[in-house]
C-alpha cells in the first residue's frame, strides 16, 4: 500500500466540524480528497435553519460522498432548529416513561425523518445508556430509564424508527455512561462493573440495538478497570474489538464520541487519541466542534505516522473503509419518510404524570417562577420552561430574599414552581422549600428527573424541558399565553 493510498484511507476516518453554515474551501478540498465526513454542531453555527442545513449539505455533497453526522436526540439534545426553540419532540426519558415502543419508533422516525430531508444521513442517537445513577451530570433525561430491559425495548425501537426514515442511528455511549457521576467532557468517568454486571445492565439496551440492526455504534470515553485497565473504552482494545466486536458480534461502523473531550485526550492530544482509538478498532473519528483544518492536518500526520512506524496497520485502515463504505451503499438505498410532528406532543402528553390535584385559577393565571438550572456540555443553551404560555414569568435563582420578592408578586393569585433536576441543585430546592412553606397550595413542575418530590399541592412530572413538554404541561395548567 503506497503512501497516497494511506493517505486517503487515513482522511476516510476522520469526521471534523468547522464553523458556520457555509462549508469553508478547506472543507470541500478535503472532502474531494477523501474525507470521510463531518459532524455538525448548532453552537457553532452550522444549523441556523433547516433549510439553509438543507443547502449546506447539498454543497457539501457535490464535493464529495461524506457521512453528514449530527446530535439530534429530541428532547433536551436538539440540533436541528431546536437549540432556538426547543425540540418538538420530547426526549428519551418521557419515551421510557410513556413505554409505548411503537410511539418511541414513531417519533424517531419523525425526527430522522427531518434530518433526511435536511440531508442528514448519520444521527448520533439514540443514547442507549441505563441511568442508574440519580446524580448522572451528563445522561439523565437523555436515557429511556434506570431499567435494562426497559431501555432494551426502546433501544431497539428508536434504531427501527430512525432507519425507516433513511437515516444511519447510532447506539451510544458503549459501553454505558448511565452509572457514573462524571461527565466525559470533563473527566474519565468511573464505571466500577465487572463483566458479569455489565452483561446483566449496561450492555443489554447495545445488544437491542445491535439485533435491531443499527449501523452505528458511539464508543463512550469511560474507564471500566475490569475490562480496560484504566484505559479510557474509546482507545481500548478490549472494549472495542474484544467486548464490542467479538463478545456483542458487532459487525458494523464504531465512531468514537469527540475526541477533543477530556476524557478522550487531555492528556494525549486528539492526534495521538485518534490513532490509539483505530488501534483500538474504530472506524470513525469524531474530532469536536472546535476542530478544523488544523487539527485535520495534525491528525492526518498522526495516522499516516503510526502507519509508516509500525504502531498502526495498514489493514486496520482498509478495514474501517470497508465498513464505511457498506454504510455508503445501505444509505443510498433509503426511501425517505414522512414527518409526522404530532407524535412528539402525543408522547409529550402521554410522558406526564401529575400527583395530588390541579387547582383552578379562578379566572387569573398564575404567576409562573422558573428556578435557574443550566443543561450540562451535552444540552447547551437550549431554551426551556413555560414562559412562552406565561408572559409575566420570572426567573429566580434562590438568592437570599428571592422567596419573599416571589410572594409579593403572586399575592392574589395562584403560582406554579418549574423545576428541572432539583435533585442536583441545592438552591432549587431551598428556593422551592421557601416557597412551598409560605404557600402550600403551589403547583410544582418538574421538568428534568422527578427525583426530589417536595410536598406541594400538585406536583407534575414531564420527564425532560423540551417544548413539546413543555407545551404539554401548559395545557395541564390552563396556562393561557401564546407560544
Amino acid at each position: 500500500m503506497n503512501a497516497d493510498e494511506i493517505a486517503r484511507l487515513a482522511r476516510g476516518t476522520l469526521l471534523p466540524s468547522f464553523p458556520g453554515a457555509t462549508a469553508p474551501d478547506w472543507l470541500l478540498d478535503e472532502l474531494e480528497a477523501g474525507l470521510g465526513g463531518v459532524t455538525l454542531f448548532a453552537l457553532t453555527g452550522n444549523v441556523p435553519s433547516p433549510e439553509s442545513l438543507a443547502a449546506l449539505t447539498a454543497r457539501m455533497r457535490k464535493a464529495g460522498d461524506p457521512l453528514i453526522a449530527i446530535d439530534e436526540e429530541g428532547g433536551d439534545v436538539t440540533r436541528l432548529g431546536g437549540h432556538a426553540t426547543g425540540s418538538p419532540y420530547p426526549g428519551n426519558a418521557a419515551l421510557g416513561a410513556v413505554d409505548d415502543p411503537e410511539l418511541t419508533r414513531r417519533v424517531y422516525r419523525s425526527l430522522g425523518a427531518e434530518l433526511a430531508e435536511a440531508g442528514v444521513n448519520l444521527n448520533f442517537a439514540p443514547s442507549v445508556d441505563v441511568n442508574t445513577a440519580d446524580d448522572n451530570p451528563v445522561i439523565g433525561t437523555r436515557s429511556f430509564g434506570p431499567d435494562p430491559e426497559l431501555v432494551a425495548r426502546h433501544a431497539s425501537a428508536a434504531v427501527t424508527g430512525t432507519q425507516e426514515a433513511g437515516v444511519a442511528a447510532c447506539a451510544k455511549h458503549f459501553p454505558g455512561h448511565g452509572a457514573t457521576v462524571e461527565d466525559s467532557h470533563l473527566s474519565v468517568p468511573l464505571v466500577d462493573a465487572d463483566l458479569e454486571l455489565l452483561d446483566r445492565r449496561e450492555l443489554v439496551p447495545f445488544r437491542a440495538a445491535i439485533a435491531a440492526g443499527t449501523r452505528a455504534v458511539m464508543t463512550g470515553h469511560l474507564n471500566l478497570p475490569s475490562i480496560t485497565g484504566g484505559v479510557p473504552a474509546t482507545l481500548s482494545h478490549a472494549a472495542i474489538t474484544g467486548l464490542l466486536r467479538e463478545r456483542l458480534g458487532y459487525r458494523g461502523v464504531i465512531v468514537t464520541d469527540a475526541l477533543d473531550m477530556e476524557g478522550a485526550s487531555g492528556e494525549i492530544g486528539i492526534p495521538e487519541a485518534s490513532v490509539r482509538a483505530l488501534a483500538a478498532g474504530a472506524d470513525l473519528l469524531c474530532l469536536g466542534p472546535n476542530e478544523h483544518a488544523e487539527t485535520v492536518r495534525a491528525t492526518l500526520e498522526a495516522i499516516t505516522g503510526a502507519v509508516r512506524g509500525g504502531r498502526l496497520a495498514p489493514e486496520r485502515l482498509a478495514d474501517a473503509a470497508e465498513r464505511t463504505a457498506a454504510l455508503r451503499r445501505w444509505l443510498a438505498g433509503q426511501v425517505p419518510a414522512a414527518v409526522d410532528r404530532p407524535a412528539g406532543l402525543e408522547a409529550a402528553r402521554r410522558a406526564i404524570r401529575v400527583t395530588g390535584s390541579l387547582p383552578g385559577w379562578n379566572g387569573s393565571p398564575p404567576l409562573v417562577v422558573e428556578l435557574k438550572a443550566g443543561g450540562n456540555i451535552a444540552v447547551g443553551p437550549t431554551p426551556w420552561g413555560l414562559s412562552p404560555w406565561a408572559p409575566d414569568a420570572v426567573r429566580a435563582d434562590g438568592a437570599a430574599g428571592e422567596a419573599g420578592r416571589v410572594l409579593e408578586r403572586a399575592t392574589g393569585r395562584g403560582l406554579v414552581v418549574v423545576l428541572r433536576d432539583a435533585h442536583r441543585h441545592a438552591d432549587q430546592r431551598a428556593l422551592a422549600g421557601a416557597l412551598l412553606a409560605a404557600r402550600p397550595d403551589t403547583v410544582v413542575v418538574e421538568m428534568g428527573l422527578p427525583v426530589w418530590r417536595p410536598g406541594s399541592a400538585a406536583y407534575l412530572a414531564t420527564y425532560g424541558a423540551a417544548a413539546a413538554n413543555a407545551q404539554a404541561a401548559a395545557e395541564l395548567l390552563g396556562l393561557t399565553g401564546t407560544s
